[in-house]
């Protein structure tokens, strides 16, 4: 008897890999639509971060963020009586923590002193290639050759235009973009795994919480040593970067990549970079060429064919 025999007979169950699990077409189109929400939500995190670092020294913005936004998550999971994590959960909370709540904000807040912010969307445009490798790695999961094809396409694209948008010049930022890839990398990578466990939201929560010590001494040490000024700029981009990039972003891109896989979700920002530039216009006065239609064009369809390849 074959194994699409032993499928077909009433009562039996076929226990499939987790490669080959079915994936109703209704949850991933309600995953895609959340992974791209995050997608939008993140796009506005350099140029709030731009905002922020008109008047609030760059590590004390950092550290105030991760204060507002744990807060937030606090009240949250303390309101809904939310259990404490099992204690195998606990290492990737760590790694969610150290990757999306403290390395990336820092990283790209000590960059973006210097650098644009279309040359920090470099970073942006690397994420979504080096999340999955990374995740292929920690999950075992193995995209196919046409996912491969597509996503590295996306990334020549999206490193192409905007390097070409920041004038193809190498700055002493790029050490701490480079550094703030690889460790977002890895945040994403964990979120991901553990949002098939518990809620999206309940992930980014406690790595919030378990980083809010750490981001407390160092908004207290921070405040004393560098300059805070609340200006109707720097205090959106403090909120935002709060409320909006470190706790509701993640949660519903915690929540998409859960429903999509990690490889497919992390495809989704091949677009960032190119959102980022587009409200870098309307909020920095900054500039496109017209090179930004013929990418947007070539980084859809690389979406449009990473998301209809298998996983």
């Amino acid at each position: 008897m074959t194994a699409q025999d032993s499928a077909t007979l009433p009562g039996r169950i076929a226990v499939a890999g987790p490669d080959h699990r079915p994936e109703p077409a209704k949850a991933r189109r309600t995953g895609t639509a959340l992974a791209a929400l995050g997608v939008v939500a993140f796009s506005l995190t350099f140029p709030a971060t731009a905002w922020g670092l008109e008047g609030i020294g760059p590590w004390s913005l950092v550290t105030l963020r991760g204060v507002l936004a744990a807060f937030i998550a606090g009240g949250c999971l303390l309101a809904l009586r939310v259990p404490v994590p099992h204690r195998r959960h606990w290492p990737g909370l760590a790694v969610v923590g150290a990757g999306v709540v403290v390395g990336f904000p820092l990283l790209t807040t000590l960059a973006l002193r210097t650098s644009t912010t279309a040359h920090a969307a470099v970073v942006v445009g690397l994420l979504p290639l080096t999340t999955a490798v990374l995740s292929a790695l920690r999950t075992g999961a193995r995209p196919s050759r046409t996912f491969w094809a597509a996503a590295l396409t996306g990334a020549a694209a999206v490193i192409a235009f905007t390097v070409q948008q920041s004038g193809g010049a190498l700055t002493g930022a790029d050490l701490y973009l480079f550094g703030a890839l690889l460790i977002c990398a890895a945040g994403y990578t964990e979120g991901g795994r553990l949002a098939r466990e518990m809620p999206g939201w309940q992930v980014i929560g406690w790595g919030l919480l378990l980083c809010l010590p750490l981001n407390a001494v160092g908004a207290s040490v921070a405040l004393q040593h560098e300059a805070f000024h609340l200006t109707g700029h720097s205090t959106a981009g403090l909120l935002y970067s709060a409320i909006g990039s470190q706790f509701l972003g993640l949660v519903v891109w915690y929540r998409g990549m859960a429903a999509i896989g990690v490889p497919k979700a992390s495809q989704l920002q091949l677009a960032q970079p190119l959102l980022t530039l587009v409200w870098s216009v309307f909020l920095l006065g900054e500039h496109l060429t017209v090179a930004a239609p013929l990418t947007a064009a070539a980084v859809l369809v690389c979406i449009a064919v990473t998301q209809r390849s298998r996983g």
